[in-house]
């Protein structure tokens, strides 16, 4: 979903104390990609849920960056498409998928090398400021298990009707797939209205995913963030 961190090439706001963030609408560009909101601060739990809440999400560690991309990728929940290889999984049932039974350990697989990928975005301090955020309720995982082995998981970030997805993994072939479908399954029964996935991916475009822009984004996630919502 991310890329490396670089060079910032304007003037975005340095935070301070303060847990409150710049309006996302006034985002520069970075590399060529707009969304800079902030840099600096923490990863607390209340600035993150602050973050979350006003459409932010960091980025990169150990300089915190703070995002809000123009155009934002979301998936629509009430018109998700599982592709037909996925559907074939599915009925075969080869997992076992839990819900929050050890989101450290999909933050870490979502953290760890894999073919063609050396690194990613996520560092130590996002896997200790996550555990945390999950510690105090408000980030969730679902893990997908083959003979007791954690193969597959997918986690994110609920904030009344959002559900903010961060990353996935597999070990397993299909197994981030499967946890995806059954993460959309579960914001659909518990009445989440958006599911935002940051950045367009080639695995999430296969599941409708489409792109927004970021004043359309910014306006959903007004109507849905206090909503009485529960993971």
């Amino acid at each position: 979903m991310r890329f490396e961190e670089g060079a910032v090439a304007a003037f975005p706001q340095i935070l301070d104390d303060s847990l409150d963030f710049p309006d996302p609408r006034d985002a520069v560009e970075m590399d060529g990609f707009d969304g800079l909101v902030a840099i600096g601060g923490d990863l607390s739990v209340p600035r993150l849920l602050n973050a979350y809440r006003a459409g932010v999400f960091p980025w990169t560690s150990p300089l915190i960056t703070w995002w809000s991309p123009d155009p934002r990728a979301i998936i629509e929940l009430d018109r998700f498409h599982i592709p037909r290889s996925v559907k074939r999984l599915l009925r075969q049932q080869p997992f076992e998928v839990t819900i929050d039974r050890d989101f450290r350990s999909v933050i870490e697989g979502c953290a760890a090398p894999a073919p063609g990928r050396r690194k990613t975005w996520i560092s130590s301090q996002f896997i200790k400021a996550y555990t945390q955020l999950h510690d105090a309720g408000h980030a969730h995982s679902v893990e997908c298990w083959l003979d007791g082995a954690l193969v597959g998981g997918v986690y994110g970030v609920s904030v009344g009707g959002l559900f903010a997805g961060e990353s996935m993994f597999h070990r397993v072939t299909g197994a981030s797939k499967i946890a995806l479908v059954h993460l959309v399954e579960h914001l659909r029964a518990r009445g989440y209205m958006l599911f935002d996935i940051q950045i367009m991916t080639p695995t999430t475009a296969l599941f409708g995913a489409i792109n927004v822009s970021r004043d359309e984004y910014l306006e959903r996630l007004a109507k849905v963030v206090d909503l009485p919502v529960e993971f």
